[in-house]
């Protein structure tokens, strides 16, 4: 869902990496050593976020070692143009962004690191459809992943979700799918923005089958639906998960039972989770702006860890995190 505090302005030193199709990712600038073996975290934002908008990565970059460099990532959905893409599009706008990091660091590792939205990005690129002709990452962290389906039942009253869901649907069968939706339904949640009729199908997910494309994390979604999304994950990428323990977009799940299940999904799949550094981060709200220092300061030093044992060799095909 969509951030929930706006960020002050600050300004940020770094490099604008830009590519075709008006995708870009900015680099803060950091002290690097001088090798074609810098390795790069990918961070992706959510609904709404552009750069700039979520704090907590310029931390990270200062945080990691000298070897590891961050960029955060300006897809086609950045802001409002969320309500026009989709996952699929942000899956290939990653992969260029990937393929031009790994151009220019041929020996360099990349992992990506998703918040909110960016955290289906990242499952649908790893898992998702085409997954294996893009290029491969050495690790994941998906930090405040959470159901936009649940988060709107919890908002609208059954029978206008109802009502919106029913139109998107009729719009999608008539071939309509890009136009969009009537603001005085779309408004009460996501205010002015445009949304097309697929978008608000991938992202509310109606029943009885919720297959939406966004709909990687509900709750209630059976165990065979999760095998071919968190039992997908490759074993060279292994997955952290940070679930923000006061997170405002989340209704009334059981986090820890949620996470339990995803992390024996992993495991049962032979994949690599890590189960040490990831977990509930107390206090923590959806995006961490204007968090306590100490709140920031746990989720940056969990991220830390874990870049640290994909460094330490963790990820392959024999080892387990």
């Amino acid at each position: 869902m969509a951030t929930e505090n706006t960020l002050p302005a600050n300004n940020y030193p770094g490099t604008l990496h830009t590519l075709p199709n008006n995708v870009f990712a900015f680099e803060p600038s950091k002290p690097l050593v001088r090798s074609l073996d810098i390795n790069t975290l990918v961070w992706v934002g959510g609904m709404g976020d552009t750069v700039g908008s979520v704090a907590y990565p310029f931390t990270i970059a200062q945080s990691l070692g000298p070897k590891w460099s961050l960029v955060t990532c300006s897809l086609r959905s950045a802001g409002p143009a969320w309500g026009v893409r989709s996952l699929a599009t942000d899956a290939e706008d990653m992969a260029s962004i990937i393929s031009h990091l790994k151009e220019r660091r041929p020996g360099g590792k990349v992992v990506i690191m998703g918040h909110s939205t960016g955290c289906q990005d990242c499952m649908e690129y790893t898992v998702g459809t085409g997954a294996d002709k893009r290029p491969s990452v050495d690790g994941v962290i998906l930090q405040a992943p959470v159901s936009d389906r649940e988060a709107l039942e919890n908002e609208l009253p059954q029978a206008f979700k109802h009502e919106v869901d029913q139109l998107a649907l009729k719009m999608c069968q008539e071939g309509q799918d890009k136009d969009a939706m009537p603001n005085r339904l779309t408004g009460p949640v996501f205010g002015r923005v445009a949304i097309s009729a697929r978008r608000w199908v991938d992202v509310s997910s109606p029943g009885p089958d919720h297959s939406g494309a966004d709909d990687y994390f509900s709750s209630d979604l059976p165990v065979e639906r999760l095998k071919g999304t968190f039992g997908k994950l490759p074993p060279s990428s292994p997955l952290l998960v940070l679930y923000s323990g006061s997170d405002a977009s989340v209704p009334q799940v059981n986090a820890t039972a949620l996470l339990e299940q995803w992390t024996s999904l992993v495991k049962e799949s032979g994949g690599n989770i890590d189960d040490k550094n990831g977990g509930i981060v107390v206090g923590a709200s959806h995006n961490l702006n204007n968090n306590p220092g100490s709140v920031v300061q746990d989720l940056v030093t969990r991220v830390v860890k874990f870049i640290d044992r994909i460094d330490g060799g963790f990820g392959g095909n024999s080892s387990r995190i």
